[in-house]
């Protein structure tokens, strides 16, 4: 959606922003902010070739180097910073080093990229390395916002599996979700920046609904016209299976606590915001499976 430009944009870099989160939201900015407010801090700078066309500073950096990431965030008043989800990693020490650098860097502001229902409780190992991170921005010093963004819907691509060919969402029983698209989060985020609304801590950003996978098989059928059936598997069987359609076992494993946590749950909850950032609905299960995005 084209907007106006809103000239009164600060400096804002963005790291990860060959990425598709944070892509999308310079994207979004390049529409709102004149581009010589806009940096973004990336790795391969090749890769970030088509922004600096467009007049936007490109610069390397990285977690992993604090000392390039302090040039890349040179002159910001609002740093974007994108969780890490490199495998293996610690990427609480990681964004431990993007908010001491941003600080570091004078910026006024630190939004980071979090998800919804954060907590150190959590069976979902991501909700507890965003909580320990949000802890971090608590104590940076600073004021701070942390984009709790709902699940991103395109992971239904691989949590439902090949229900398009075999007509059955087989999977370990759920609970509701309020799956939420990530090209809607990406645009929220660049009007949280270009406005530079003040939103102080965590605020939450989801679609206006939460579905289980047994609602999204009645869904499914009616966009397709077939009859989509929803069977609940063993945990450890979902597994197995996984495994032997050529997911890495750690990477199945990893995900399984989703379903725990989903059970329990911490992803139902809903908040109007994310549609009043957009000034529309924010995209449904429904959109994304009649797109198809989900193929």
């Amino acid at each position: 959606m084209t907007r106006d430009p809103v000239y009164s944009c600060h400096v804002i870099i963005v790291t990860g922003a060959t990425g598709a989160l944070n892509g999308a939201t310079v994207e979004h900015l390049l529409e709102l902010c004149p581009a010589d407010r806009i940096g973004v801090s990336v790795r391969d700078v090749a890769k970030a070739r088509h922004l600096a066309e467009r007049g936007v500073r490109v610069r390397r950096g990285s977690y992993e180097d604090p000392a390039a990431l302090l040039h890349s965030f040179e002159g910001a008043e609002q740093v974007l910073l994108v969780s890490s989800n490199h495998p293996g990693a610690d990427q609480v020490s990681l964004h431990r080093v993007g908010i001491e650098t941003a600080v570091a860097a004078g910026a006024r502001r630190i939004l980071y990229t979090s998800h919804q229902h954060t907590g150190l409780d959590s069976p979902f190992l991501p909700a507890r390395h965003h909580a320990a991170s949000e802890a971090l921005l608590a104590d940076s010093g600073i004021a701070w916002t942390s984009l709790r963004n709902g699940f991103y819907a395109h992971s239904l691509d691989w949590l439902l599996g090949p229900w398009r060919e075999t007509g059955i969402i087989a999977a370990p029983a759920d609970g509701p979700v309020s799956w939420t698209d990530r090209a809607d989060e990406a645009e929220a985020a660049a009007v949280i920046l270009a406005r530079e609304l003040p939103f102080d801590g965590p605020v939450t950003l989801t679609a206006d609904a939460a579905v289980t996978f047994g609602e999204i098989a009645s869904i499914a059928s009616e966009v397709t016209g077939r009859d989509i059936r929803r069977v609940v598997v063993d945990d450890e069987e979902w597994v197995a299976d996984r495994v032997a359609q050529g997911t890495p076992e750690p990477m199945a494993r990893l995900m399984l606590p989703f379903f725990q946590a989903a059970r329990e749950g911490r992803f139902a909850g809903t908040d109007p915001l994310l549609g009043d950032l957009l000034g529309r609905k924010p995209r449904t299960v429904r959109d994304l499976l009649a797109r198809p995005l989900l193929t």
